[in-house]
């Protein structure tokens, strides 16, 4: 399914940069501009630093005189129109009206954006098939064209089936039962060294700090910090290293 966005009369060159830049996150990559106010827009420096590298978009993105231009092949096309008007197609939430929209028969849906300064002419609304309004502060229900667009594409990426998420860090593996269990002898000497274990009235410490650690699930390199502690630990109850005062047991 093809997918258009179409900004009509654009008067900011930065708005059209961060068009470029919110269709690129979301895979989308076919932008038309109906009569912006700068002919050049496209190759403006402020257009170009607010694209943020989606300088594809930018290249391939069609400047056209009308609105009939803009709307060739499209077959289902979505205003975007936060005033209410006394008649036209019905309106809806992005993800009330896309999700279905994503599963049915529509072959080239189009969004349509108005003027930052004027919004959009109650002509361009009655073309629509819908009027998509984004649920917002009903006191402050102002947003960016570049916002209002990032989030139409999101909505309506989502619907379409959406980006898997990749991780941010590397997978983690948890130590196995024989890493916690080395850690944990040692821990016990440890403990015992530095008088906190009695050991010959141990009670229900050490199987109570088994089970803290098998929820922890630690990684094998936090077992070698926990050893680390363990041999600090050690050190400090023996007066190891040079200025360490030995502790005392009472």
């Amino acid at each position: 399914m093809r997918t258009r966005f179409i900004l009509i009369q654009t008067s900011h060159a930065g708005n059209v940069g961060a068009a470029a830049r919110a269709m690129k996150t979301m895979g989308f990559d076919e932008l038309v501009l109906v009569a912006p106010r700068w002919a050049n827009v496209l190759r403006r420096e402020e257009t170009i630093q607010r694209a943020s590298g989606a300088l594809d978009v930018l290249a391939n993105a069609r400047i056209v005189d009308t609105l009939d231009e803009a709307l060739d092949g499209v077959t289902h096309l979505c205003a975007t129109a936060m005033i209410p008007r006394d008649f036209g197609p019905p309106t809806r939430t992005p993800r009330e009206h896309l999700e279905p929209l994503a599963k049915g028969e529509a072959q080239h849906v189009a969004f349509l954006f108005g003027s930052e300064r004027f919004g959009m002419r109650n002509e361009d609304v009655y073309r629509c098939n819908v009027a998509l309004s984004i649920p917002t502060d009903p006191e402050f229900g102002s947003l960016n064209l570049g916002a209002a667009i990032q989030v139409i594409a999101y909505e309506w990426r989502q619907a379409l089936g959406g980006f898997d998420v990749r991780d941010a860090t590397a997978p983690v593996r948890a130590a196995d039962a024989q890493a916690v269990a080395g850690m944990l002898d040692h821990w016990e000497r440890s403990l015992v060294q530095i008088g906190f274990l009695d050991p010959q009235a141990p009670k229900k410490l050490m199987p109570r700090l088994q089970q803290l650690f098998n929820r922890a699930q630690p990684t094998q390199e936090e077992i070698h910090i926990l050893r680390g502690i363990a041999k600090a630990m050690a050190d400090a109850a023996d007066g190891g290293g040079p200025g360490k005062t030995p502790i005392r047991r009472e």
